[in-house]
């Protein structure tokens, strides 16, 4: 029988704006580099096949699902996970309309959820009501906070976001 050796190599990345390097199989889904090797247990793993939006990061400024995107593919890239969304010791401004609002229940969706938000203020910084959904669109919440996520998006674009 013979044996299979998967070949490990050093692949470098930003991180929440700290460039590092990772030894991984270049194949290795990038939620569990984040997740296994560097201690960032807020991009949660939900259904591990690109459904549920619980493991969406940033890559580049888009909101990309994290289970469903090789290590490779974010070599050399900007990953931002709710970690790196605010300032140490100051939320980012949809976190707190997130909390104002009571927009999570349960909380596993909400990493995700802020993210693609943050990619969509970014790229819309006034959205209508109907973007907002739209771009929550591909996110499962089991809680039914729906409303009220759109409701704390909607409130941090009138705020301004701040990344």
């Amino acid at each position: 029988m013979s044996q299979i050796h998967v070949l490990k190599r050093a692949l470098n990345l930003t991180v929440n704006g700290r460039l590092t390097s990772v030894e991984a199989e270049e194949n290795t889904p990038l939620v569990y580099v984040l997740r296994e090797e560097l201690g960032l247990k807020g991009t949660r793993l939900g259904c591990g096949q690109s459904q549920c939006g619980a493991c969406h990061v940033l890559l580049d400024g888009v909101s990309v699902p994290a289970c469903d995107t090789p290590l490779w593919a974010a070599e050399n890239k900007a990953v931002v996970t709710v970690e790196g969304l605010g300032q140490p010791g100051a939320m980012h401004v949809l976190q707190q309309a997130f909390i104002d609002e009571q927009a999570a229940q349960c909380g596993y969706c909400v990493s995700g959820i802020l993210v693609s938000a943050a990619a969509l203020l970014a790229k819309c910084p006034l959205p209508s009501e109907a973007q907002v959904r739209e771009a929550l669109d591909p996110h499962l919440c089991r809680c039914g906070a729906h409303n009220r996520m759109v409701r704390a998006v909607l409130k941090a674009a009138a705020v301004g976001v701040a990344t």
